[in-house]
């Protein structure tokens, strides 16, 4: 199984879609130059990721320079052939393009998600309909 992760950044170029095989596989790259605040511009970072099948068209609404969020798939394949040295591959596969304006990281979605639960508490009680001094289940008996 493979590992999701997450990664914000420029779109530094988009490659055309390609067909593989009789089965018409469909594999689309593009690279990203990761952005964020722990990034150092002197010396920055790279990352190929592709999108397959139906998930090609994701990349038709962005262009080269827009700042995105993509959710992908660390996934790797062994391969060797007779007579040639293993290989082992490595794909990111993107699942999940947005621009960045758009997007919430995980990390701050389930903060934002526990949210409601902890402000909850802060929340005033909502008031009882009607005058709650014209019902006799109330003991009128005062502790002082």
């Amino acid at each position: 199984m493979s590992k999701s992760f997450e990664i914000q950044g420029e779109l530094h170029s988009i490659g055309d879609t390609q067909t593989f095989g009789a089965n018409g596989f469909t594999k689309r790259e593009f690279v990203i130059k990761v952005t964020g605040d722990d990034e150092n511009p002197a010396y920055p970072n790279y990352v190929a990721l592709e999108v397959i099948k139906d998930k090609c068209e994701l990349m038709d609404q962005y262009q080269v320079g827009d700042e995105v969020y993509v959710h992908f798939n660390l996934s790797g394949r062994l391969w060797a052939a007779a007579g040639k040295p293993e290989k082992c591959f490595t794909s990111l596969q993107a699942w999940r393009v947005q621009r960045a304006a758009d997007a919430i990281p995980a990390h701050v979605g389930q903060a934002l998600q526990s949210a409601p639960a902890q402000g909850a508490a802060l929340q005033a009680p909502a008031m009882p309909s009607g005058n709650a001094f014209d019902s006799h289940d109330f003991d009128d008996d005062v502790p002082f």
